[in-house]
């Protein structure tokens, strides 16, 4: 179990917030510390020069950890060195030079140093000079070899390693601190990004389309546990309604049969055969009330399971069922229509629709079966014959069925969607107005919607599933 799981949002920001301020600190401090470090090292390495040079032109005593040893001829340049060559004068100017003239030879195996850095070259001071030189020499970790010369002397080679040399150079910690704040700022965005990517993934969870039937997963933070379990509760508490519901209509509908049934037999015994018909209409208008708000909360449950199945397939059953009662309803090949698709060359491209037998999808066999018998019933019931089409592309399939003669406007064709509502055209033919509502709830249960629109033959309904919702 981590931390976030431990812990609760504020006590984990507070400890990471202090964690990183003190990881802050210390990276300050290393840096600091060492800044002062390496300023105070080339500061003695500057003094030393000025020392160096006072005993050059006083004969007075060496600063402490430089030698000075006399050479016989010239310094010679060993294979593979680099030398750089700088002539110290006294004076403002070069043409006012006065005193004596200092000549320096600074030999490497791997540097040339930097000439620009000396303070009096062509003028000043040339204390200042070698100081100068001095403090660069200890800029850099090499093994250099410095000779001098005045005017006309001897050449002199300066043994200043313990001075300039590497050993000499205190400890640069600067790009340890830095990798310090560095490694602490990622660690607490690494943090940040982990709750923030569990409260991301929840949100996706609870979006999801199996929020209502599915548990989501109650981890992370504290905050998040318990949100998570309170949406949980919820949604167990709404499924539990649901299907409270569903059982009380189920036993009603249930108990009604066998009064149905005998009210049925009673009325067949009516001499008058109007008072019969109108008695017996209602009857079924009564049960089938109840049948269709039993079927709309069952589809609200949407209780089946999903599995692999073929749309074309199943609008080919549900057809041949109403032909083989002789009814008006017939399929129809959908026309073929390009899909947009990118590709790594270009934004989008055509690809051909798949073909109409191969229209495979995941969904709940029932379900569907009755969502299309609805839309068939609508489109018998108020336009007098049915023409169904299937068609799809990589991503949705669709199923429409269009009638003959139904004339319905926009307002219509959004309420129409809604429980226990019917349209302007129903007249006196029976229902009870949840048909579409069903419709439209499968529809949802399968990433889908319900869309109308004014065909030239008249209403179109089209039912359009996404292939892999589930």
């Amino acid at each position: 179990m981590s931390l976030s799981d431990r812990f609760s949002l504020r006590v984990l920001a507070s400890l990471w917030v202090g964690l990183a301020m003190a990881a802050g600190g210390l990276a300050v401090w290393l840096w600091m510390a060492s800044d002062a470090a390496w300023r105070g090292h080339l500061d003695r390495a500057y003094v030393a020069g000025l020392a160096l040079a006072d005993s050059l032109d006083n004969s007075s005593g060496l600063p402490e950890g430089i030698r000075l040893v006399q050479l016989r001829d010239a310094p010679a340049l060993p294979p593979g060195w680099r030398q750089t060559v700088i002539t110290l004068t006294g004076g403002g100017r070069p043409d006012l030079a006065r005193g004596a003239r200092l000549s320096l030879r600074i030999q490497s195996p791997d540097i040339l140093y930097p000439v620009a850095e000396v303070q009096s070259l062509g003028g000043g001071s040339q204390a200042a000079g070698l100081a100068s030189v001095a403090r660069t020499l200890a800029r850099f970790c090499s093994d250099p070899h410095l000779f001098v010369q005045q005017d006309s002397g001897p050449w002199l080679r300066v043994e200043g390693a313990a001075i300039w040399g590497c050993d000499a150079a205190p400890p640069d910690r600067r790009l340890w601190a830095g990798a310090a704040a560095v490694a602490a700022l990622a660690v607490l965005l690494g943090w940040v990004a982990e709750v923030s990517g569990a409260f991301a993934a929840f949100a996706r969870a609870l979006g999801d389309h199996r929020a209502r039937t599915a548990a989501l997963p109650e981890g992370g933070v504290e905050e998040l546990r318990q949100t998570a379990q309170a949406v949980n509760a919820y949604v167990a508490q709404d499924r539990a309604a649901l299907e409270n519901r569903a059982l009380v209509l189920s036993g009603v509908s249930h108990d009604l049969g066998t009064p149905a049934t005998r009210l049925r037999l009673r009325s067949a015994m009516i001499g008058d055969a109007d008072l019969r018909a109108r008695l017996e209409r209602d009857i079924d208008e009564m049960t089938a009330m109840i049948d269709g708000v039993l079927t709309y909360t069952r589809a609200e449950i949407g209780a089946e399971p999903f599995r692999d199945l073929s749309l074309t397939s199943l609008a080919e059953a549900v057809v041949a069922d109403y032909q083989d009662v002789a009814l008006p309803v017939t399929l129809r090949a959908a026309p073929s229509r390009p899909a947009r698709a990118g590709t790594l060359f270009s934004r989008t491209t055509s690809r051909a629709a798949p073909d109409g037998h191969a229209m495979l999808m995941r969904g709940q066999p029932t379900a569907l079966r009755r969502a299309l018998s609805n839309l068939i019933d609508n489109a018998l019931k108020y336009g007098r014959e049915a023409v169904v089409m299937v068609g799809g592309d990589a991503d949705e399939l669709w199923m429409t069925v269009t009638d003959r003669g139904s004339v319905l406007n926009g307002e219509d064709l959004a309420r129409l969607t809604g429980a226990f509502q019917r349209g302007e055209n129903s007249g006196a033919l029976p229902g009870v107005g949840l048909g579409l509502a069903i419709v439209s709830t499968i529809a949802a249960q399968h990433g889908g919607r319900l869309e109308f629109d004014q065909a030239p033959e008249g209403l179109e309904a089209r039912m359009i599933l996404s292939r892999r919702w589930a």
